[in-house]
C-alpha cells in the first residue's frame, strides 16, 4: 500500500477532446430520425420506427467505446515528489498549489 500512496492520479481530459464525438453522434442521430421520417407512412409506420431504433441501438456501443477510451487515455499516475530531507521544527511544510491548464 505504501507504493500506491506515491502516486496521484491526474484526468487531464478536456471538453473539446470529446467535441467531435459528441458532433458526430448528433450527426448520426439525426440522419437516423431522416430516415425514419422518410419511411413514415400509414403502411410502414414500424419499418420506421425499427429503423430509428436499430441506428440507435447499434451506435451507442460505438459512442461508449469513444467516451471511455478518450478517457481512459486522459488519465495518468503521475508520481508525488517528496522531499527527502524532514523539514526543520517549527515550520511549516511548503506546499504547492495546483492550478489547472486549458
Amino acid at each position: 500500500m505504501d507504493k500506491l500512496s506515491k502516486y496521484r492520479l491526474v484526468c487531464t481530459l478536456t471538453f473539446g477532446d470529446i467535441y467531435g464525438q459528441i458532433i458526430i453522434w448528433l450527426i448520426v442521430i439525426f440522419l437516423s430520425l431522416a430516415s425514419a421520417l422518410a419511411l413514415w407512412s400509414s403502411a410502414r409506420q414500424i419499418y420506421a420506427l425499427a429503423t430509428f431504433g436499430l441506428i440507435l441501438v447499434l451506435s451507442l456501443p460505438f459512442l461508449l467505446f469513444a467516451f471511455v477510451t478518450t478517457l481512459l487515455n486522459h488519465i495518468e499516475f503521475a508520481p508525488i515528489e517528496t522531499a527527502d530531507k524532514p523539514s526543520p521544527a517549527g515550520s511549516a511544510p511548503s506546499q504547492k498549489t495546483i492550478q489547472a491548464t486549458s
